[in-house]
């Protein structure tokens, strides 16, 4: 279990999160949720050591803790907004990539990487570039790449915000595949239907810095 407890951030002389408390449970699936300018993102980018608190403390597994040492220890996966996929590597290589910078040996990371894409249903896409692919393939790749590291915790930035809306169904299909394997996630969205779909619980964030819990 991933806790964070009173997380305030300022920009200037603006609070976006004002002493905030955060509970992320294992193998569960926590929604972000709250308008444009509420600190959704920022909160992520927190979590995933992107972004530092100016206060606040973080607890993993009851433990202590950092988002910048749960990120060098890889607890934490990412899959941005935009996808943020390399351009001129093909699909395989942009799930192998990370991995083997990382001291995996080329031959290990794609073999990991060829278990992800069969999982997600892009055998046929792993020697094509991005340019190529659609905005729900995209949206696969990157999530492929994010578990080709085996975080503990994976967190998403507005998933739908980037893929047409007839997609929503799929993108929240993914996700709940991805927790029957054991997986704890965090996504934030502004679409609230979304977080119905996908969420086990939900963390309103509302723009003066005050915040609800929903089970």
């Amino acid at each position: 279990m991933l806790e964070l407890k009173n997380i305030t951030k300022r920009f200037g002389a603006q609070t976006v999160l004002d002493d905030l408390d955060v509970t992320i449970e294992d193998q569960k699936t926590l929604a972000i949720v709250g308008p444009s300018g509420a600190g959704k993102t920022t909160l992520l980018r927190i979590i995933a050591g992107l972004t530092p608190a100016d206060s606040g403390t973080m607890v993993y597994n009851g433990a202590p803790t950092t988002a910048a040492a749960l990120r060098k220890q890889g607890v934490i996966g990412v899959v941005f907004q935009g996808f943020e996929l390399f351009p001129n590597l093909t699909v395989l290589k942009n799930i192998t990539l990370a991995p083997t910078l990382q001291g995996v040996s080329a031959a290990a990371a794609e073999r990991h990487a060829e278990r992800l894409l069969a999982q997600l249903d892009l055998i046929a896409q792993a020697d094509a570039y991005p340019y190529s692919l659609s905005g729900g393939q995209k949206q696969r790749v990157a999530i492929a790449r994010a578990l080709a590291l085996d975080p503990q915790v994976l967190l998403y930035d507005e998933p739908t915000s980037a893929l047409d809306p007839n997609l929503r169904q799929s993108v929240a299909e993914l996700i709940d595949s991805v927790k029957q394997q054991g997986m704890t996630q965090v996504v934030v969205t502004h679409d609230m239907e979304f977080a119905k779909m996908v969420a086990d619980a939900t963390l309103t964030v509302a723009k003066q810095g005050s915040e609800s819990n929903e089970a």
